[in-house]
């Protein structure tokens, strides 16, 4: 699988110095003047040395600058050819389900390229060294949250999940050291779900959040960030696409765990 520009920006976005954030905002809010624009150019705009933009081209996985700017132009050209794909009210019914079925692969696609594999490996070896592990969201991430705590139970682990906020307010501010708290939010900024983030971290259980904002609330104050990418269309709005990668983010993260703990009684 061929490297992405921006997947590899986001999934690292919470690694970067300050000056390797300035860079990675540029590419992210300018993607398209990126790839025409000479290594100078860039450094120019940002008031910063040229080695510095290399350093940031490698430190992505890149050899150099000229390879970064062909995988970002080969990654907007993927996205044109697939916005002209979108649903039509001309499509028949076979032609419009293929047409949902190939935006939800794209966004699957998008998220894999996207995981940082240290984080993941984290994030499985705090989960499945938990005594306890709870799922917190509101609004649609609350459904989610109780679709994945109810998984986990299958996995035998002891997890739970509340579809109030003020219960779940309640449980994280009893929770400890030995517990994992996972957060589902696609903005990565809903207040409520911060509330509850702050008293979960204040208990001193270790936390993760899954949003597709690596630059929101939530990913700056977890310990371990997971995130989803989601590319809104006009009859796929944002929250609904990245709940496709949240869902299967979760599956994955369970189905490790079933592994080791199968593994452990075999």
């Amino acid at each position: 699988m061929s490297l992405t520009c921006l997947g590899a920006i986001r999934s690292s976005y919470h690694k970067f110095s300050e000056k390797e954030k300035k860079i990675a905002d540029y590419i992210l809010e300018k993607p398209e003047l990126v790839i025409h624009q000479a290594i100078n150019e860039v450094a120019n705009d940002l008031n910063i040395a040229d080695a510095t933009v290399f350093r940031f081209s490698k430190r992505i996985g890149f050899k150099g600058f000229q390879a970064m700017k062909i995988a970002l132009a080969s990654e907007l050209l993927m996205q044109k050819r697939s916005d002209q794909e979108e649903p039509t009210t001309n499509d028949d019914e076979m032609t419009l389900t293929k047409k949902i079925f190939n935006s939800n692969i794209k966004i699957l696609q998008n998220t894999l390229d996207m995981i940082d594999k240290h984080s993941l490996k984290k994030a499985i070896e705090n989960i499945h060294m938990a005594k306890r592990v709870e799922f917190y969201g509101t609004g649609r991430s609350a459904v989610i949250a109780m679709d994945a705590a109810q998984k986990f139970m299958n996995a035998g682990l002891r997890a739970a999940a509340f579809p109030d906020p003020s219960f779940q307010l309640m449980s994280a501010t009893h929770l400890t050291k030995d517990d994992v708290a996972i957060f589902i939010s696609h903005s990565g900024s809903n207040k409520e779900t911060m509330n509850i983030l702050k008293a979960a971290n204040a208990a001193g259980a270790k936390t993760i959040g899954i949003t597709a904002f690596p630059k929101s609330p939530i990913s700056l104050n977890v310990n371990i960030g997971l995130y989803t990418y989601a590319d809104g269309t006009e009859y796929l709005p944002l929250e609904f696409a990245s709940q496709v990668a949240q869902i299967c983010l979760i599956d994955a993260l369970c189905y490790h765990i079933f592994q080791q703990k199968s593994q452990r009684t075999s």
